[in-house]
């Protein structure tokens, strides 16, 4: 029992800290004003590669172990252990998602960025196909407040373009 007390310690501080995880993840984003749509995809490319790594330390022999001893002691701090897991693997899929979802936008960056307003004009039919096929596929990214964002993005960019042409001309 002092074994499973000490390993329960030890699984309640990972329940602690994942917590802490999870809550920062959903907290709101801080963005400068002007920030374009490549910011949006940085953002769950990097939210990404963190739920990967929290996933990959959760499935490592050394916590499996831990886990399989507190499930032979049948501890109840595993129902626990078990919700943040799955709200683990919930994150790292939305995030995973998202990213293969963004990239489809990725080759409207360059020119939104680095184009004259009429040529980022011919790309904005393309780009709205894009971003309605993101919304009407995607299970994840397809919520208000994450296309909201996206278009303030978009918005962002383009305005952006239009005041360094200005700027130049």
């Amino acid at each position: 029992t002092e074994v499973t007390e000490k390993l329960e310690e030890v699984v309640m501080i990972w329940t602690k800290q994942i917590r802490q995880v999870l809550v920062e993840s959903e907290q709101i984003r801080r963005e400068a004003d002007d920030v374009g749509p490549s910011a949006e995809l940085e953002h769950w490319k990097s939210r990404m590669s963190s739920f990967n790594s929290l996933l990959d330390e959760i499935k490592s022999s050394r916590v499996k172990k831990i886990i399989s001893i507190l499930q032979a002691a049948r501890s109840k701090t595993l129902k626990q252990w078990k919700e943040l897991d799955g709200s683990i693997t919930i994150a790292a899929n939305e995030a995973k998602d998202n990213v293969r979802y963004l990239y489809t936008l990725d080759k409207f960056f360059g020119p939104l960025a680095n184009a004259s307003p009429v040529t980022v004009m011919e790309h904005i039919p393309s780009l709205m196909n894009t971003v309605c096929m993101i919304y009407c596929t995607s299970p994840y990214y397809n919520t208000s407040e994450h296309m909201t964002s996206l278009f303030l993005k978009i918005t962002n960019q383009m305005i952006n373009t239009c005041k360094t042409y200005l700027c130049e001309g």
